[in-house]
């Protein structure tokens, strides 16, 4: 029996500060520019605002990128490009700056966290900079055994928390949150067929590195005999994370949950993300409230997922490589949305001071006028 209380996060989290926003929005109607003349970026700025409980909002200045990294031993049937076992040597070429994620975050100047929480790899193997939280070497086959034993998840939802509180309590003020495995889309597209209620079908995408009819088939597969071991457990969250999630999902769950509890916003990558916080929003409804959809990654599982969170991606580029890499090309688009929100000015009283100055040039006239 599990001793954490999934349902302790319904009280602890509430939504963005209203009145704040209802603030914001009253000092946007001032500004120069007319409001909703910059679509998205009006309602980005707000939020933050909401987000921040302050107005005028604040720069984000102390973004991150955080990455949870793991191996999903169902890749072994061939449902990614990857072979099984591949997530670590991707770790390794993200910390040392061969990735794109790595690439935009050195141009933006972000720094990026990575958490082993189930990588099939030796530790000693691993960059110094990976932060250890690993709770397994790898995940179970979904399609035939639980990926995590019930222990194993809770351990791994409390090491998510953990990250979560160390970023909040360091200053951190936004966080792009992704996924570094092999075989996560598998476990993400699962559960989002089981929260949606859907078929594999319709959530199976070809990941990251778009694979062949062959293995979509596959994957379609191994979701689909995921998903029967999926549905008796669905009240559950944390025995739902532990049957078909993995460790690394698992983690991101937490993390979303407890950054929503210490009010700290967060952009979701890709369909991983999604897949987590729609588990998120089951465990507390409010707590989606806190998040923001980066990019349509092309990944059905990901598009249904953010439909059923009510979610409209910020940006449509077909990236899907994954790695926090839409996510942090989403966040320039945050700041620029904090910069306007903060430093447009609002409109003065010029235009009175002008009529009435013009009054008074008109009545010092017509006095002019009378001498003459």
């Amino acid at each position: 029996m599990s001793s954490l209380n999934l349902d302790d996060f319904t009280d602890l989290i509430e939504r963005p500060d209203g009145g704040v926003r209802r603030d914001a929005e009253e000092r946007r109607e001032r500004q120069v520019v007319p409001p909703g003349s910059l679509g998205r970026l009006d309602d980005l700025g707000e939020w933050l605002a909401a987000a921040q409980s302050a107005v005028p909002v604040r720069p984000v200045e102390r973004p991150r990128v955080v990455l949870f990294a793991g191996d999903h031993r169902v890749a072994e049937l061939g449902v990614s490009a990857r072979p099984a076992g591949a997530a670590g040597e991707l770790v390794r070429e993200v910390l040392e700056g061969g990735r794109p994620v790595s690439v935009l975050a050195r141009r933006l100047g972000v720094p990026v966290r990575v958490v082993d929480m189930a990588l099939d790899c030796d530790p000693e193997t691993l960059p110094a900079g990976v932060v250890r939280r690993r709770v397994r070497r790898g995940g179970g086959r979904i399609d035939v055994e639980d990926a995590l034993t019930l222990e194993e998840a809770e351990a791994a939802f409390r090491a998510g928390m953990a990250v979560a509180d160390e970023e909040a309590d360091s200053g951190t003020d936004l966080v792009v949150l992704g996924d570094v495995s092999v075989g996560g889309t598998t476990a993400a597209g699962v559960l989002v067929a089981a929260l949606c209620g859907t078929d594999a079908s319709v959530v199976t995408g070809r990941g990251g590195l778009a694979i062949d009819d062959l293995a979509w088939m596959r994957k379609c597969a191994a979701i689909r005999d995921a998903l029967r071991r999926a549905r008796p457990v669905l009240g559950d969250q944390l025995r739902l994370l532990a049957t078909v999630g993995g460790a690394d999902l698992t983690a991101m769950t937490g993390f979303l949950l407890q950054s929503a509890v210490r009010k700290m916003p967060v952009i979701l990558d890709g369909v991983v993300t999604a897949a987590c916080a729609l588990v998120g929003q089951r465990v507390a409804f409010r707590a989606p409230d806190w998040w923001l959809a980066a990019h349509d990654s092309g990944e059905p599982g990901q598009a249904k997922a953010l439909d059923r969170l009510a979610m409209e991606p910020l940006l449509s580029h077909g990236v899907t490589v994954g790695e926090g890499t839409g996510g942090l090309l989403a966040l320039p688009l945050v700041q620029a949305a904090a910069a306007l929100a903060a430093e447009l000015p609002e409109v003065s009283d010029g235009g009175e001071d002008e009529d009435e100055g013009k009054g008074e040039g008109e009545g010092e006239g017509e006095q002019e006028r009378a001498e003459v």
